[in-house]
């Protein structure tokens, strides 16, 4: 697969949203263009925030039938909710390897439950280390600010690590996630992601869907799909 085959994808993080109002806001940003959801489950433990888990997502998945849902797990334990997050309706099943003795292991327990298999790096872990296991996933998530809380500053240099991927592996989906916005796409693009996380730009923004029609725009000029 040539790498103008990739496709530009927004999903746009509802951790900045209201989350008494979830479905509305989601709703709200399905209709402005969002490609996808990313659902930021944290545990208190591997991070120090809680957010929410599978039963309010299998509540957003009865009002909301067919948009694509990515859970973001930011979990000491990600095979624990593998099957509850399945059940729930999840599409997209990203866990970050840093707590994982055997990562294919769970990799391998995603896609048994019937969802597609992320694989997250915090900003500290080495990029390299996705060679022992980025045939068992679909798509690496380069965290580009640390996990657990929203509104961060982008930090510049974990663009390296996309490059390597995007150099090493033509064909990946590659996402990003933390302080990704107008300011910041270019870089995420030019480095060659195609999957951004966007919270706190979009959400804020008076106009969510131009904000979201501008990273897609920067992102297929890079992919070639203009």
């Amino acid at each position: 697969m040539s790498k103008a085959r990739l496709s530009a994808k927004i999903g746009p993080s509802i951790l900045n949203a209201d989350l008494s109002r979830l479905y509305d806001e989601s709703q709200k940003l399905l209709d402005s263009g969002a490609d996808y959801l990313h659902l930021d489950v944290m545990d208190g433990h591997f991070v120090p925030n809680l957010t929410f888990g599978h039963p309010l997502v299998k509540c957003l998945r009865g009002k909301i039938k067919d948009a694509f849902f990515e859970t973001h797990m930011m979990v000491s334990k990600p095979d624990q909710w593998i099957e509850p997050m399945a059940d729930a309706g999840v599409d997209q099943y990203t866990f970050h390897v840093e707590p994982v003795e055997d990562v294919p292991l769970v990799c391998r327990k995603i896609r048994e439950a019937g969802m597609k298999v992320g694989v997250a790096l915090k900003p500290g872990t080495p990029v390299d280390v996705v060679a022992n296991y980025v045939d068992k996933a679909d798509l690496v998530l380069v965290m580009t600010v640390e996990p657990g809380f929203g509104g961060q500053k982008f930090m510049q240099n974990m663009m390296e690590k996309v490059s390597w991927l995007r150099k090493n592996y033509p064909s990946l989906d590659i996402e990003v996630d933390g302080g990704v916005g107008p300011s910041t796409i270019n870089a995420c693009a030019e480095a060659g992601a195609n999957w951004i996380v966007s919270g706190t730009a979009v959400i804020g923004a008076p106009e969510p869907a131009k904000v979201i029609t501008t990273l897609r725009e920067t992102v297929n000029s890079h992919l070639g799909n203009n």
